[in-house]
């Protein structure tokens, strides 16, 4: 998964871009395995849902993948998400690719994850690992192990370092504390910064 910023949209049909063919990269053994296991594990029967409920182009991609771009749903908020083999976003994705021409490398990682995590379960292990990302740096990706395989630069993302952990704790805990005990309410604002820290929701930004 990866981040972005404003929608890139162009009005009509344009050139493909060359790290998007589907003969862009080899098919090699290991390829074929993991395309066959994210079929077998049903993420990417789930992935072609997704894009389809949300209204996305789909075609196909390199390495056996699928790209879906133009997604009309605000989440999950990334530049880009993959479900199985397929990558998607709301972005046109040969704009996309002309800004961040590695994308494609890095989404096709999370392919791999999702066939190793034995599919759906890669959803729970990539929520846990963006939570202990957010409370060592305060960042969603920096220290989230599929982020890092996946490679932070590749993605768009920065390699922000740790932070003491105690206290990152104790501020979750009383912030928890204040929203169960009714206190965040019209004035949660007024005392708690700017929530440059807060964690973001799942595959998004902050």
């Amino acid at each position: 998964m990866a981040g972005g910023g404003r929608h890139l949209r162009r009005p009509t049909p344009g050139p493909t871009h060359p790290t998007l063919e589907p003969d862009a990269l080899p098919v090699t053994g290991r390829v074929r395995l993991r395309h066959a296991l994210n079929w077998v594990n049903l993420s990417t029967p789930f992935g072609l849902v997704v894009a389809l409920v949300g209204g996305a182009r789909v075609r196909r991609g390199p390495e056996l993948s699928f790209l879906a771009d133009h997604y009309r749903w605000t989440f999950p908020a990334g530049g880009a998400f993959t479900v199985g083999e397929v990558v998607v976003t709301r972005h046109d994705l040969d704009l996309l690719a002309e800004r961040r021409p590695t994308l494609l490398a890095h989404e096709l990682v999370h392919s791999r994850q999702w066939a190793y995590c034995w599919g759906l379960p890669f959803l729970v292990l990539y929520a846990g690992s963006m939570g202990w990302s957010w409370v060592r740096t305060g960042d969603r990706a920096a220290r989230s192990f599929f982020e890092r395989e996946a490679g932070l630069e590749l993605g768009g993302y920065e390699d922000v370092p740790p932070r003491p952990v105690g206290p990152a704790l104790r501020a979750g805990a009383a912030r928890l504390r204040a929203a169960l005990a009714g206190r965040r309410g019209l004035d949660a604002g007024a005392d708690l910064g700017s929530g440059r820290d807060d964690p973001p929701g799942p595959g998004g930004e902050r």
